[in-house]
């Protein structure tokens, strides 16, 4: 057997292995670029004359051609995220509560933010007060006092 005899089969089997793979990487592109394979494939077992040359062709132009489809798919179809601060740690700051570990004189102090220390910006507080981070600007969390609840 020669490849014009198994050429269709070769990339029916490369599409599987593609899918395969973007079972176990992040992101899509593998899954266009299987597409690509499996009609190429398709196609070398209908037309059996196509030979390398044309095959690898085909592979190129229908890899590009659902690629670009996939792409302008997904950006017009985004996938909404159940957090959308999952990554954003700034943003995931806001609202929790800290402690003072360093006095906040003259606008600036540090604050213990889970098991770390982060410079701090905000009202006068002395070193073992709660504060609530109102916002984050760089590297540098902007708080506010916290009232004690009185009961």
């Amino acid at each position: 057997m020669n490849w014009s005899e198994q050429g269709g089969f070769i990339w029916l089997i490369l599409a599987a292995v593609l899918a395969i793979a973007e079972l176990m990487l992040p992101g899509v592109y593998l899954t266009f670029i299987a597409m690509g394979a499996a009609v190429t494939g398709v196609l070398a077992l209908i037309f059996p004359e196509l030979g390398p040359v044309g095959q690898l062709v085909s592979f190129a132009a229908w890899s590009t051609v659902f690629v670009l489809v996939g792409k302008r798919w997904y950006g017009a179809n985004p996938v909404p995220s159940s957090d959308p601060d999952l990554n954003n740690r700034a943003a995931r700051m806001i609202g929790q509560t800290v402690t003072v570990v360093e006095a906040i004189e003259g606008g600036t102090g540090r604050v213990r933010v889970g098991d770390g220390e982060w410079p701090a910006e905000g009202p006068d507080l002395a070193a073992g007060a709660k504060a609530r981070i109102a916002s984050v600007r760089g590297g540098v969390v902007v708080v506010e006092a916290v009232k004690a609840i009185e009961g």
